[in-house]
């Protein structure tokens, strides 16, 4: 299944959140890996400071779905600062509805 999402970065944090997701944990890939999600990709956009997320998941759920991880948690914590969340820390993410797909 093919999903999609945006979020918020904070103005003059585009060079931390890249280095950040550079050094992703290996217990945060393993764990995306095992819930199924593959060909994640995050886009930004400079102007605006929205982020684009595109993921593939071999079930219904994807990474927005796994915020009960402890991994996940500790990953928002360290991501809060960053960008725009929500009171529990996860960022503030809006589903996106796909409209088109060529293959």
């Amino acid at each position: 299944m093919r999903q999609a999402f945006k979020m918020k970065l904070k103005k003059g944090f585009e060079k931390e959140y890249e280095r950040r997701h550079n050094l992703l944990w290996p217990e945060m890939k393993q764990l995306l890996h095992d819930s199924g999600v593959s060909d994640y990709t995050i886009f930004l956009d400079e102007e605006t400071g929205t982020l684009f997320a595109y993921q593939l998941s071999a079930t219904e759920n994807g990474s927005q779905d796994l915020g009960d991880n402890p991994v996940v948690q500790k990953w928002w914590h360290y991501m809060a600062d960053i960008m725009e969340v929500n009171p529990d820390e996860s960022p503030v993410s809006i589903p996106l509805q796909e409209v088109f797909h060529l293959d």
